[in-house]
């Protein structure tokens, strides 16, 4: 069976322009991705707000943590570009130097991941994970049970839109800091990278 020229054309053409689409859409969204990166270690909270303004339900945690990032005076070590995991779906990992990890006395840059979906071409939401080791997440259980006084406070709202992530970082700097001091502390805190 022979299909009419015009009915050939648009069936072999039309996955074609899909493709082409999707990689325009899947450019465009890692250039919106890279934006956002550059707006949060910009640490300036109205740039931050103004790309994330189709994201308004991840306003508030993001820029928390951007002002947590900003008082942990976070350093970019390695900043890889941002991919497409699916066409919705970007990822941008930077590995940063932070006071936490000084204050606790270990030689590791933890890895931030940021994931952004897409919708329609703009941001609908910002997610993040990292590479934490334990003795971080161990070390901020210690400070909350034995120091809620020195945390209670500056780290009320804590990554929801509190009013002062910047205190909440320096009292937790601090407290790590008592962490590592203490006989809590673990004789090989970081065995992962060993």
């Amino acid at each position: 069976m022979r299909l009419p020229k015009m009915l050939f054309v648009l069936v072999f053409t039309l996955p074609v322009v899909v493709c082409a689409e999707s990689a325009s859409s899947s450019k465009g969204n890692i250039l919106a991705a890279e934006i956002f990166i550059d707006a949060f270690y910009s640490f300036d909270s109205g740039t931050l707000e103004a790309v994330l303004s189709s994201a308004k339900q991840s306003i508030p945690s993001i820029v928390y943590y951007q002002g947590w990032a900003k008082g942990g005076n976070y350093k970019i070590v390695q900043r890889v570009p941002c991919s497409s995991k699916t066409p919705e779906l970007v990822t941008c990992p930077v590995t940063v130097q932070d006071d936490l990890m000084i204050a606790l006395g270990i030689d590791f840059n933890v890895t931030d991941t940021f994931h952004l979906s897409f919708s329609k071409g703009k941001i609908s939401h910002v997610a993040t994970s990292s590479n934490d080791l334990q003795v971080f997440n161990d070390a901020q259980a210690w400070v909350t049970d034995n120091l809620p006084e020195l945390v209670r406070e500056p780290c009320r709202d804590f990554f929801n839109g509190g009013p002062t992530p910047g205190k909440c970082v320096r009292a937790m700097v601090e407290g790590y800091a008592q962490f590592a001091a203490s006989e809590d502390f673990p004789d090989n805190p970081a065995p992962e990278l060993k």
